[in-house]
């Protein structure tokens, strides 16, 4: 059988870069101190779009053609084109259509829209991995993760305003015959809040009744300390079913939602802190790209290189939980 590798990875951001002091402000006029919960998120900086021509779609494309240019490849060599959104900027026709004109791909690349949520990425690419695999006209695939966040974020509620960036995410994959690549992945279902973060928050059919602060993300708090239980659970469950220990694995590109999914880590399994990579720091959570855009900047700074084992983790609303293993 085949193995399904990253050949390259690319991102694209806006320019407009927002820092703390501007949401510490906001939230001061209304009688509350968010400098704590930011520090304990770990956000610094974030970037906002703040333009009228830009959206998640046209980042998405922008990410798609600096990957293309990156691996010295056209859109006449992708053969299947996933794009994941949970911010879409149309239902009709699938954004991945637009990406597929953008790129000028060719006629017979098949062209899909996902939505796992912020999981969505991780589980774009572990499908595509694996229909790679069984479908030998498939030779190289382009994932996208975009999501236009600060469009849906509640300026009444600093978990989400305060903590979301706009950015998207490229991944060209491509078969090959070396033992490398896409290697395994452990997905857990948690329902138990499946209500607590929801848009539209009427759901669609009263989307045009709805009052104007309902269209933001509705984003009820609850416990989520079952999160992290989860996230070693799957990071034990993936080493065991492949014969690794954690001392095997460069690097844990993880969500860059809150920090303190970085520290329960390190801690239970006695990493060294540059091991679980956080950049949310700087980018602010940037949802469903958020693991990759980690893994981009990995490779930037040199922290992963080619036959490094490298674990993904992130989770989607609802909730769903995804670890996956490759080997860069």
């Amino acid at each position: 059988m085949p193995n399904i590798t990253i050949k390259e990875v690319a991102i694209y951001h806006p320019e407009n870069v927002v820092t703390n002091e501007s949401y510490i402000e906001h939230f001061k006029q209304k009688g509350r101190d968010i400098t704590s919960f930011l520090e304990k998120m770990g956000k610094e900086n974030r970037y906002i779009l703040d333009n009228k021509e830009e959206n998640s779609l046209t980042m998405a494309i922008e990410a798609a053609k600096n990957a293309l240019v990156k691996s010295n490849l056209t859109g006449e060599d992708i053969d299947y084109i996933v794009y994941s959104s949970q911010v879409p900027e149309y239902t009709f026709p699938s954004n991945a259509m637009f990406i597929h004109r953008a790129i000028e791909a060719n006629r017979h690349a098949i062209s899909l829209d996902t939505n796992a949520n912020c999981a969505g990425m991780v589980v774009s690419v572990e499908q595509t991995c694996r229909y790679m695999m069984a479908n030998p006209c498939i030779n190289r695939a382009l994932v996208v993760g975009s999501d236009h966040l600060s469009l849906l974020a509640n300026p009444e509620e600093e978990i989400t305003y305060a903590t979301y960036g706009d950015a998207a995410c490229a991944i060209i994959l491509e078969r090959t015959e070396e033992q490398t690549g896409f290697i395994d992945a452990v997905y857990t279902i948690d329902t138990r809040n499946v209500d607590k973060i929801i848009f539209p928050e009427k759901g669609l059919k009263h989307f045009h009744q709805q009052n104007p602060e309902q269209k933001y993300i509705h984003f009820e708090p609850f416990d989520a300390s079952f999160g992290p239980e989860i996230m070693i659970e799957q990071i034990e469950q993936i080493l065991e079913n492949n014969q690794l220990n954690i001392s095997d694995i460069s690097s844990v590109c993880i969500s860059q939602f809150a920090l303190g999914d970085k520290l329960k880590l390190q801690e239970h399994f006695e990493m060294d802190e540059e091991k679980v990579i956080i950049v949310g720091n700087e980018y602010g959570y940037t949802g469903t790209s958020s693991p990759f855009i980690a893994f981009h900047e990995s490779l930037k700074n040199e922290k992963i290189k080619r036959g490094d084992y490298v674990i993904f983790w992130t989770v989607g609303a609802g909730h769903q939980f995804i670890t996956m293993l490759f080997r860069y």
